[in-house]
């Protein structure tokens, strides 16, 4: 396992958009950005929490892609989490950074790119690549770690789990702390977020789950128990009183799409969670008149846990299917694991509003 040096210190003065962030204080700072062509104005909000005492600069990004709004909702939350009073360090909360995606319900910028291919950016290329440079200077670059919430893309879900460089021991205690099920070791991508902070020494994790356009209350109430246990085990908050022991995470470091072999209609056999065995069948394509006789099985091309799936019946020949992690442990561990992780955060009733110190949880439908 490779040795980075240490991550950078928390920095004594912190500055964003000409707003200087204090001790103890709690800023709402707009970080201008492109204008609507209407010359309506826009701006990326970052809510900064800096404690009275030193530590850490941790970032907590979401909606990098615009339709991936479950991440609105854990910053939301953590924001007013109760645990926060308790602060060491800058916390810098960044609800929405692609503004643009976000307002069109897309996952591209209207130039029809990537935000998060678009890393580290220039103030004179496309609007990705401003935006991008604008959102790593004025925020990323001032950080210790990081933390960046996606969920999966349209019609398909992913299972709660970090992705990052485990080869990097700050990272990996970071992502072990999290809580997830699942850690995949997962290489950075360029132009991504994951890889400019990288290469700036600024450990970062990536939390995937839920599906775009869509809440999920696991999803949401995971997200915020694991920033906060990442908060905690980096040294911005006091360490839990809970004596309730967590399962370590299954690791892997490899994962496979299983793909359509022909078009037609999709009957799902595995849920999120499901550890398959190899040649198992996990699907069968059907032709929507009802021809039994053309049924084509999908099958497991390796044994492993099912991280993301389609919900969209309707496929074509080629599309992904269902997305598993290669994972040779036991299979009832594994089990267990998923189960133990869905008790944990699954909402025992609806609460009305105010009979609880929770959020009511989302329902879905």
């Amino acid at each position: 396992m490779s040795e980075k040096k240490s991550p950078r210190q928390s920095r004594k003065e912190i500055t964003i958009a000409g707003t200087e962030i204090l001790p103890g204080s709690r800023s709402h700072i707009e970080l201008p950005v492109a204008k609507l062509y209407t010359h309506t104005e826009l701006s990326i909000t970052v809510k900064a929490l800096r404690g009275k005492r030193e530590g850490p600069t941790l970032f907590v990004s979401a909606a990098i892609h615009g339709d991936e709004i479950n991440g609105v909702e854990i910053v939301r939350r953590l924001l007013e989490h109760k645990a926060l009073r308790s602060l060491r360090g800058t916390l810098l909360a960044i609800p929405i950074v692609n503004v643009h995606g976000f307002l069109n319900n897309e996952r591209y910028l209207p130039d029809g790119r990537d935000l998060n291919r678009s890393f580290p950016g220039s103030p004179k290329s496309s609007l990705a690549g401003r935006m991008a440079y604008t959102f790593f200077n004025e925020v990323v670059a001032k950080c210790s770690h990081g933390i960046d919430l996606h969920t999966g893309a349209r019609h398909r879900s992913n299972l709660p789990q970090i992705r990052a460089d485990l080869q990097d021991t700050e990272t990996r205690a970071m992502a072990e702390s999290f809580g997830a099920p699942v850690i995949l070791h997962s290489r950075t991508r360029d132009g991504s977020l994951r890889e400019v902070a990288s290469d700036e020494n600024i450990p970062i994790l990536l939390y995937e789950a839920g599906e775009a356009l869509r809440f999920d209350e696991v999803a949401i109430r995971a997200g915020v128990s694991g920033i906060i246990s990442v908060m905690r085990n980096i040294g911005m908050l006091p360490a839990s009183r809970s004596k309730r022991t967590r399962r370590k995470p299954m690791v892997t470091d490899q994962s496979y799409w299983v793909r359509a072999g022909v078009s037609g209609v999709l009957r799902a056999l595995v849920p999120l969670g499901a550890f398959v065995p190899k040649g198992a069948v996990i699907g069968i394509i059907s032709d929507p008149i009802g021809d039994s006789s053309g049924d084509v099985e999908v099958f497991a091309n390796d044994e492993g846990i099912v991280i993301g799936r389609t919900f969209l019946p309707l496929v074509y020949e080629g599309d992904a299917l269902f997305h598993i992690a290669k994972y040779k442990g036991d299979t009832d561990d594994a089990f267990d694991h998923i189960s133990e992780f869905r008790e944990a955060f699954e909402p025992e009733a609806y609460p009305y509003p105010n009979e609880s110190d929770q959020d009511p949880p989302i329902i879905a439908s």
